[in-house]
């Protein structure tokens, strides 16, 4: 296609060009849709497909004029990214579009591309591993917790204390203002549910009486605008719960699961403890060496990739609009670290030919089915149709590519 493409800018990863399609091009696209809808276009007194071409000119013009354009766009973008040898790493945009009748169509292509990586030190890195423990207390830790999930509430005709539930009809107001009808709400104390001068007029009651108190809102309060306010609470405690932890002995071992007595759940929680501390070492180690080697090879990484990272945490954890621009600032650094880990271990992958065989892929389906007592070929199709098979490639070769760079670099500890 013969056009003129100018780069206006390059910066980093992005590229702005400048591209104009000489008129002689725009013309020939006119004729070649003007002969398109003659084909099908009814006209009175015409015939289908004999209708003049002015004529079909001037009844579809603006039908016309979007298909050129659109055709001509496309077409332009494409020629750019051949002759540029472009790897684009998003959606282009255009802007300034221009296209006046008898002259030539321009406009700005922003296209932002891949990184090119030339990971030239990927070895002689030293990090430390920390040896993974699992203590006493961790452990009784995890056995409370476990404990506390299996705790029953009963109700108690008394004034609550920090760790009971309580059920209340809670409003507040502006001052001098009515009370709005009260909402229902159910709050266990000292849990950070409810704001500390709530929580005290709560625990001034006992269930059935009401109590209006002037609370000042505090400091820290998510509503900037309500922070340090003092407002007229109005409180109504309707039933309090006080927690019961079931007996810590072999009998609660058995309701559990399958343990024969406590020491033997608390082997089960130590052993546990222990894998999950040592896949946290792990990982510790693998994050340090792949920092290492973005320090000593810089890269930028496409912005976009970033911000699409970031919108999916933003999906994921259902963040409230108002703090949205917020999680966006503090987790920006580390959707680039993520973005920046992906692209080194993409990049290794390729260059020494790294990658998960069928034969990896179907141990590690096996795996699956033993853990589910499933049979593997039914797990395959299940996880086939589920589109999970390509998740379970990346993860072999991630942790190939692993296995690489722990044999190239000392890891002390």
């Amino acid at each position: 296609m013969n056009i003129e493409i100018t780069p206006k800018k390059s910066d980093g990863l992005e590229r702005l060009i400048e591209v104009k399609v000489p008129i002689e091009t725009v013309r020939d696209a006119e004729d070649r849709t003007a002969k398109r809808y003659a084909t099908s276009a009814r006209l009175p007194g015409f015939r289908p497909g004999k209708a003049p071409a002015a004529m079909i000119k001037k009844r579809f013009k603006d039908a016309i004029r979007q298909q050129v354009i659109e055709t001509l766009v496309q077409e332009a973008f494409q020629e750019v990214m051949d002759r540029e040898q472009f790897k684009v790493a998003s959606q282009p945009h255009v802007h300034d579009l221009k296209f006046e009748e008898g002259q030539p169509l321009s406009f700005e292509l922003h296209v932002e591309v891949r990184p090119e990586l030339n990971l030239a030190r990927t070895e002689g890195f030293r990090v430390t591993r920390s040896l993974p423990t699992v203590d006493d207390e961790k452990v009784r830790e995890q056995i409370e917790q476990i404990r506390d999930q299996r705790a029953s509430w009963a109700p108690i005709d008394e004034k609550p204390a920090p760790g009971d539930m309580v059920t209340v009809q809670l409003a507040t107001a502006d001052e001098g203002a009515e009370f709005p009808e009260p909402r229902e709400y159910r709050i266990v104390l000292g849990g950070g549910q409810a704001i500390p001068g709530v929580e005290e007029v709560i625990m001034e009651l006992t269930p059935g009486q009401t109590a209006e108190r002037q609370v000042r809102w505090p400091e820290d309060f998510p509503d900037e605008t309500q922070r340090g306010k003092t407002k007229p609470v109005r409180v109504t405690l309707e039933e309090v719960k006080r927690k019961s932890l079931p007996a810590l002995d072999d009998a609660f071992a058995r309701e559990v699961g399958d343990f024969e007595s406590l020491a033997a759940l608390e082997a089960t929680v130590r052993k546990d403890l222990f894998e999950h501390a040592t896949r946290e070492a792990d990982a510790a180690v693998r994050q340090q060496i792949v920092d290492q080697i973005a320090a000593a090879n810089p890269f930028d990484v496409p912005p976009s990739w970033v911000n699409q990272l970031i919108d999916g945490y933003l999906q994921s954890y259902q963040v409230p609009a108002e703090e949205q621009d917020r999680f966006r600032a503090e987790f920006r650094p580390i959707a680039d670290r993520q973005v920046r880990r992906d692209l080194i271990i993409d990049s290794i992958a390729e260059r020494e030919q790294i990658k998960a065989t069928e034969s990896d892929i179907d141990e590690r389906v096996a795996e699956v089915a033993a853990k589910r007592n499933a049979d593997p070929g039914q797990v395959y199709a299940s996880l086939q149709k589920a589109g999970r098979l390509r998740e379970i490639e990346q993860s072999i070769t991630e942790e190939k590519v692993f296995a690489w760079l722990m044999e190239r670099n000392e890891i002390a500890g």
